[in-house]
């Protein structure tokens, strides 16, 4: 198993890129601050924005040249790249038997590699399969809004 900190957060591809979505939308606003607050205080520290090299690979088939930089700009507060190895691609397998998309088992065995990780989705069919097979995924699986409410609720940002 990889480590890199404390708190470990690999936001998914959607995440990375709700700030630069429809802002009229109560909901994707709400998403949009929450995910920019998370990468302010990953900024400042004790939280470390982990990505891998699916998610490099993800940003990069962008079509809209200008919201891929935007996105890719966002990557560069991670402190490391979660490569890809058999380990993770056998798991990956597996999860994608419990019906989750070729993408989104990556995603979520990359972020499984790493001790202390909370994965971050705005993408509700995630949410809910994840939700679902919570007893065999293990990364917990959670909307930013959600997961920085409770954080922020528990005082755990209290290092930030």
């Amino acid at each position: 198993m990889q480590r890199f900190s404390a708190k470990n957060l690999y936001l998914d591809v959607c995440c990375l890129n709700r700030p630069f979505d429809d802002q009229t939308q109560n909901r994707i606003h709400l998403e949009s601050e929450a995910v920019l607050t998370i990468l302010s205080i990953c900024e400042k520290g004790p939280w470390q924005v982990i990505v891998s090299e699916v998610t490099k690979f993800e940003i990069l088939a962008i079509p809209d040249y200008d919201r891929k930089e935007k996105v890719l700009s966002l990557t560069k507060l991670a402190n490391g790249i979660i490569q890809l190895d058999q380990t993770i691609s056998s798991r990956a397998n597996t999860i994608m038997n419990m019906g989750f998309s070729n993408y989104d088992a990556l995603h979520l065995a990359c972020a499984e590699s790493v001790s202390n990780t909370i994965f971050l989705t705005t993408d509700d069919k995630l949410l809910g399969r994840a939700k679902k097979n919570r007893n065999i995924l293990r990364v917990r699986v959670e909307n930013p809004v959600i997961w920085l409410m409770e954080v922020m609720q528990n005082g755990e940002d209290d290092d930030s």
